[in-house]
């Protein structure tokens, strides 16, 4: 392994295209509000093998360390050690009924507190541990704070967590048990997010918010590197020709990933643009975001052709992805736009049905993981990607954040005397 400390040359804002040095910002553009996107020293890491800059011994993010604008956090207890390696499954249940072999699923509720906003908040943390952050906080509708609360917890750092207080109570109660404060706002996610900000100006609080803090998209990348990772083990037997069947396999593959306020499709896309920038693949996957009906900002400035994006008043069960006035939308859309990739909607019904298909092959997703399914349906159905296309699905997190939801997709359980009569009336 390489020893390289802060690789990172900067931030380039993703809007006009400013540059800033490490210490001249924190989190947007100055001049314009843009998301600023984290500079790898990429000539200082080209020449060197995914030998040299991946940690094998390592079984989490962390295995990426030299490709990651952070230190090493050795030392750092469970969970922020382990979020990302999370397991691809193939469904061969959901692809024989589609008719495909080529279909598989990443599932991201493995995560230490189930979640993919693991990798963001592992990552964050570790960038507060190095500027002697007293205080991180964030909004969120429940996974992102949990997730900060989570590895702050196992850091011994503090938490504040704003969240809407109509957020599912599975998710408020491990931002309680990990020892966050806690502060239910009467108002939505956006109401939320804004407060935070100033919170974070007011008190001196090092902001973790998404599509704000530059570091969150760095955390969510490894999800791209994970997915490389995962086409060299399939790609090829021959180990000479990894990389050239690897980079076959990820030019050919569709990935589809709910979305919400943008950063996780922005973040895979960011990930992936490391990986073609270090020449390790010539083409990306194709990124398709999945969008429910009632919160669909994003894919309406995709579907119209355009860049800005104009709020909506969000209506969906899926609270992981309902946002007003998502803060990483122009980098959403890039991505889609970028691959070759597109925006889909689905509704409501799409997303609670798509829970109870996923639950048939041993996945329990929450509405937004959920939701990445439902659009893969949509999407093959419709004719938008071929049965012979490579699909990789991403399940964003767990259906025990959503227990009423979960309840929503499936019949309920009857209720019988403790008897074998009972129990032979119900099996008729």
């Amino acid at each position: 392994m390489i020893e390289m400390q802060h690789k990172f040359n900067g931030y380039q804002c993703s809007l006009c295209g400013a540059t800033y040095g490490v210490e001249e910002v924190s989190y947007t553009c100055p001049k314009d509000g843009g998301n600023l996107d984290v500079l790898l020293d990429i000539e200082a890491l080209h020449n060197l093998s995914p030998k040299q800059l991946i940690l094998t011994k390592e079984q989490s993010l962390w295995r990426f360390l030299p490709l990651l604008p952070v230190g090493d956090p050795k030392g750092y207890h469970t969970p922020l050690r382990v979020a990302g390696s999370t397991p691809v499954f193939k469904p061969e249940k959901l692809a024989q009924e589609l008719g495909t072999g080529n279909l598989w699923i990443k599932d991201e509720s493995r995560n230490p507190t189930a979640s993919f906003k693991d990798r963001a908040s592992a990552v964050v943390v570790a960038r507060a541990r190095e500027i002697d952050a007293e205080v991180i906080v964030t909004a969120s509708t429940g996974n992102a704070g949990a997730a900060l609360a989570g590895m702050a917890a196992a850091v011994g750092q503090k938490a504040v967590i704003f969240a809407p207080r109509n957020a599912p109570p599975a998710k408020v109660a491990q931002l309680l048990v990990f020892g966050a404060k806690v502060l239910l706002v009467d108002g939505t996610y956006d109401d939320a997010f804004d407060l935070t900000i100033q919170a974070a100006e007011e008190f001196g609080w090092y902001c973790r918010n998404t599509g704000y803090n530059p570091f969150t998209a760095e955390g969510k990348k490894t999800a791209a590197f994970e997915i490389w990772e995962w086409a060299l083990r399939i790609a090829s037997n021959d180990e000479e020709a990894h990389l050239e069947s690897a980079a076959n396999l990820l030019s050919r593959l569709s990935v589809f990933v709910s979305v919400g306020d943008g950063n996780i499709i922005s973040g895979i896309h960011k990930g992936f643009k490391d990986l073609q920038r270090l020449g390790w693949i010539d083409r990306m996957p194709r990124l398709f975001g999945v969008q429910a009906e009632g919160s669909a900002a994003i894919a309406n400035a995709f579907l119209a052709g355009a860049e800005s994006i104009t709020p909506v008043s969000a209506s969906t069960l899926a609270d992981s992805i309902s946002v007003d006035l998502p803060r990483d939308g122009i980098r959403a859309v890039r991505a889609a736009r970028e691959t070759n990739g597109a925006y889909i909607l689905v509704s409501d019904g799409e997303i609670i049905a798509s829970i109870a298909t996923l639950g048939e092959v041993g996945i329990f997703a929450e509405p937004a993981g959920a939701t990445s399914y439902a659009g893969f349906l949509r999407a093959i159905r419709s004719g938008v990607i071929g049965v012979d296309d490579p699909v990789l699905i991403i399940n964003t997190g767990s259906g025990l954040k959503d227990v009423k939801a979960a309840m929503e997709a499936v019949s309920p359980a009857p209720v019988i005397e403790p008897s074998l009569a009972a129990v032979k009336r119900v099996l008729k």
